[in-house]
């Protein structure tokens, strides 16, 4: 691959997390509740590793015309980190047509779009370090997924009970 066409992928990278950290800071803001203000005022911060990840790999493709190595540590468990994150508290806090729960839907199609990109990056790279930078970034992103649709799936449950949407 072209160190060109390198730097235009890292740029649609860049533009996703952006993308990602401005919407859940938004939500941050504008939540009411504490605990969901932390939970997505962590994945805004999240974003901007990723922000940061991606701008170091733009700035050594440009100046190198290769990745930077050594850039990702791989032993951290991704998954535990974000299950923790992830209270009931927060859950609970959330209702279904409240403004987050609203939030929560659109992250999902956003934190998809993501996993998809960065998937298919790291199948088809060639380079070493780029497939960690798109692995890595894939094993993120998917964790941020998982959190959202956990939130999801609890909120529906809770509207399925509450409205007696279950046939028995």
């Amino acid at each position: 691959m072209t160190v060109e066409r390198s730097l235009e992928i890292i740029k649609q990278a860049l533009l996703l997390e952006k993308r990602g950290k401005s919407f859940y800071s938004k939500v941050a803001e504008h939540t009411q509740h504490a605990s969901v203000r932390e939970f997505f005022q962590l994945m805004a911060e999240e974003e901007q590793h990723h922000i940061h990840a991606l701008l170091k790999q733009y700035k050594a493709m440009k100046e190198r015309g290769s990745f930077e190595a050594g850039s990702f540590d791989e032993s951290v468990d991704i998954r535990q980190t974000a299950d923790q994150v992830l209270s009931n508290e927060i859950i609970k806090l959330i209702n279904g047509a409240d403004y987050e729960s609203a939030a929560i839907s659109a992250a999902i199609s956003m934190e998809e779009r993501a996993v998809k990109v960065y998937s298919e990056r790291a199948e088809s790279a060639t380079d070493a370090e780029e497939k960690k930078l798109y692995s890595w970034l894939t094993r993120w992103e998917r964790a941020h997924l998982h959190q959202l649709l956990e939130i999801d799936r609890v909120i529906s449950e809770r509207i399925w009970t509450d409205n007696n949407f279950w046939p028995f």
